[in-house]
């Protein structure tokens, strides 16, 4: 019985532009995602059956819906079509959460997407990771930058990925204690849709927005409460659809402080910025560790 723990860790999103609508409803974006060193936990545990089971510390995840039963189906049956799979494979998936669900840091896509890593290593799937972000695909737009490991520039509808090496700087990220759903605002007739596109690479801070947040500060004070207050201490934004925000730091010690100073009734944390997602790092040195032992 082959036991695997896994980070599930938060993207932000440095900006968000909104640059037009499809005529199916989606929207094009142009965002730049960056990892950061703080996120979910996923335990793997290999059974001789073929059922799959999750567990959660939140119970209320435990659920038919959640992102990680389905990736763990769909790449089950994705190996089955392609014959890579003869023998019953099931597993068990523990989840310890730690990101806010409804937050705009990606924890169901990157849970996800951490899932199908795994479990194309624990099956030991022949499968790419241009197969396997199509896979992610099925599941969420954000998916697939979390699979291939890496900060990237999306267009799209966050599909189309180019590798991107942003500064990686200290976040203070805080969430005001409200649940926002994407849908929601997508569909709101006040959301801006018709930002001028960027020419990549050339984009900074002080050019860059994201459209999501007028709308967010309005229609959720306690969003623009915090984005308020977190301006004082640093240059802040709204990662995602919110509803958590961000403010960049030079240092830790800096993001620390300000953390300290928080309101009591807001949740946060400090983390560093990263270009490369740590599961994809552990993974290799697995694969290494496995060749290592078969010579």
């Amino acid at each position: 019985m082959e036991v695997l723990t896994l980070p599930a860790v938060a993207k932000l999103n440095l900006f968000l532009h909104i640059v037009g609508q499809r005529d199916n409803g989606y929207h094009n974006l142009q965002t730049l995602f960056q990892f950061v060193n703080f996120g979910d936990s996923l335990t793997f545990t290999s059974k001789q059956t073929a059922d799959i089971t999750l567990s959660c510390t939140e119970p209320a995840l435990e659920s038919a819906d959640n992102l990680v039963l389905k990736a763990a189906q769909l790449l089950r049956h994705y190996a089955k079509q392609l014959g890579l799979l003869y023998l019953a494979h099931g597993v068990h998936i523990h989840i310890d959460k730690r990101l806010p669900f409804g937050g705009g840091l990606g924890g169901g896509s990157s849970d996800a997407a951490t899932t199908l890593l795994a479990l194309r290593h624990l099956w030991k799937l022949p499968i790419t990771d241009d197969q396997l972000a199509e896979l992610g695909l099925q599941l969420g737009a954000d998916v697939p930058v979390f699979v291939r490991g890496h900060a990237a520039f999306a267009e799209g509808v966050g599909e189309h990925l180019q590798l991107a090496e942003p500064p990686c700087l200290w976040y203070l990220v805080v969430h005001p204690g409200v649940e926002i759903s994407t849908p929601s605002i997508f569909k709101n007739p006040d959301l801006k849709r018709d930002h001028s596109p960027l020419k990549w690479p050339h984009w900074s801070w002080e050019t860059t927005t994201n459209d999501c947040e007028p709308l967010v500060r309005r229609l959720y004070p306690e969003v623009a409460n915090a984005l308020d207050w977190l301006v004082e201490y640093a240059p802040s934004r709204l990662t995602g659809t919110g509803a958590c925000i961000f403010g960049r730091f030079d240092s830790e010690t800096l993001a620390r402080a300000a953390l300290q100073r928080m309101p009591a009734h807001w949740t946060g944390f400090v983390a560093r910025g990263l270009n490369e997602n740590p599961v994809c790092q552990q993974l290799r040195q697995a694969s290494t560790v496995n060749l290592t032992n078969q010579d």
